[in-house]
């Protein structure tokens, strides 16, 4: 059995949990978000916390156990606290900027790049720092990545688009090698 999975999930009071039949629901101040429930896996409500089991004893049911356990955990966090992901604009010349729900940004190409931003996910730009946030955790990441592959930093300057956590390996250039 997974250790994460074993761990019950805290329902903080002002989010409420909707189950029936295979589908749950999670309401919270900041939205709400729906998740299909696999067969392999169950719910359970006990007081204020939730407890995921598995059903049945096959491989796949054990291994989504935990997995199960932490998508419904960032769904209660999503809704009751909300997620945020930071990514910096490195590169003279390197910009970006919002305008409603499109994000328009100048790295070095021929052609701005405009982006439409997802549902769910609100952008703020200052200078170089983009400020990413929404309630949807996965939505919130991938939106993150595809952003810092329109320019992912490059090994000699660092020019690009970073996660502000992210640390770039630097390379020697060619006068550097010798």
């Amino acid at each position: 059995m997974s250790r994460i999975g074993k761990k019950p999930i805290p329902i903080p009071k002002d989010v409420s949990i909707d189950i029936k039949g295979d589908s749950l629901l999670v309401k919270g101040p900041k939205g709400e978000l729906r998740q299909k429930i696999h067969p392999g896996v169950g719910l359970s409500r006990e007081d204020d916390q939730l407890i995921v089991t598995v059903n049945g004893d096959t491989r796949k049911s054990h291994s989504l156990h935990g997995l199960f356990r932490a998508l419904v955990s960032n769904m209660v966090t999503g809704v009751s606290q909300g997620f945020q992901r930071e990514l910096e604009i490195v590169g003279v010349g390197y910009r970006g900027e919002i305008s409603g729900t499109k994000a328009t940004f100048h790295l070095g190409y021929s052609h701005p790049i405009v982006f439409q931003l997802p549902d769910g996910i609100e952008a703020k730009i200052e200078k170089t720092k983009i400020t990413l946030s929404g309630i949807d955790k996965e939505l919130l990441g991938r939106t993150a990545a595809k952003i810092r592959n329109f320019r992912a930093p490059e090994p000699y300057k660092g020019k690009g688009i970073k996660y502000a956590e992210e640390n770039i390996r630097r390379k020697a250039g060619k006068t550097g090698a010798k």
